[in-house]
């Protein structure tokens, strides 16, 4: 499991546009929180997550590798 902290995420509307992004771009078994403003993926790929990080700031938001 990984996790990405995206700060400027901050109301429901992100969490969609986060979670579309997500979906095309063929990231599967994910969970956004918006409490945590955490992406939590369930694979331990790290193309997955590359794919994730891309995918997020292209939906227009700052993004890093969680803790």
């Amino acid at each position: 499991m990984m996790s990405i902290k995206v700060e400027d995420m901050s109301c429901g509307h992100c969490v969609d546009r986060i979670s579309k992004a997500l979906r095309e771009a063929g990231v599967e078994d994910f969970t956004v929180d918006l409490s945590s403003k955490k992406v939590i993926l369930q694979s331990d790929d790290r193309g997955s997550l590359e794919t994730a990080l891309e995918a997020i700031e292209e939906a227009g938001y700052d993004c890093r590798e969680g803790e």
